[in-house]
């Protein structure tokens, strides 16, 4: 880069550091676009998990939402707030890593349990309304880690991409001009030196 003062030593010592820090580069873009097919993979299985995830919350909820108006026409509000048991759901997520990124991977869900000495549902709407809600909850459950982790590892995969771009624009192909440089510097040299010689055992020849 122009402006810029390179640090390499001059002859044999700063080409062998330049070929070793552009196969280090080098190895480091191959294994950052790896990170980044890996990163991107993950993420679509979770966007579709998520979707998938999603497409049951939306229809178990319109299911719920279909038996409680049938549960409450029934039974009045009165039977709405005698169905709903004390007890409360569980979630619990477990985290997972993926080359050095974490992100939540499953989620495991409770089910609220009715104690034998509460009331259950008065009537058979309120109980598929139970059912269907506890089903729409898991799904969102589900449907949020899986987005979550969609959205860790592509702010991840966007870092990594930046990442392999200044390695391929911009570093590497840096060290390749000073790598030429120094190569052509030491073909000059030798050159030079090579006539040198020639002319000396010319003169003492003579």
């Amino acid at each position: 880069m122009s402006g810029r003062v390179s640090r390499v030593p001059a002859g044999r010592a700063g080409r062998l550091r330049l070929r070793r820090s552009l196969a280090t580069a080098l190895r480091g873009a191959d294994l950052l676009e790896r990170k980044l097919r890996l990163l991107l993979d993950r993420e679509r299985v979770a966007r579709r998990a998520a979707e998938e995830a999603g497409e049951v919350w939306r229809q178990r909820l319109a299911e719920a939402d279909t038996w409680l108006v049938r549960g409450v026409l029934l039974g009045g509000e009165a039977a709405l707030a005698e169905a709903v048991p004390a007890d409360r759901a569980a979630a619990d997520v477990t985290w997972a890593a993926l080359m050095g990124v974490r992100h939540p991977a499953t989620v495991s869900w409770t089910d609220p349990v009715r104690s034998p000495e509460e009331p259950t549902p008065p009537n058979s709407a309120l109980t598929h309304a139970e059912t269907a809600y506890r089903g729409a909850v898991r799904a969102a459950a589900e449907h949020a880690v899986q987005r979550a982790a969609a959205d860790l590892l592509a702010a991840e995969a966007v870092r990594t991409r930046q990442r392999v771009r200044a390695l391929r624009r911009h570093w590497i192909p840096r060290l390749r001009d000073e790598l030429t440089a120094v190569e052509l510097a030491l073909e000059e040299g030798e050159h030079e030196e090579a006539v040198r010689r020639r002319w000396a055992a010319a003169r003492s020849a003579r």
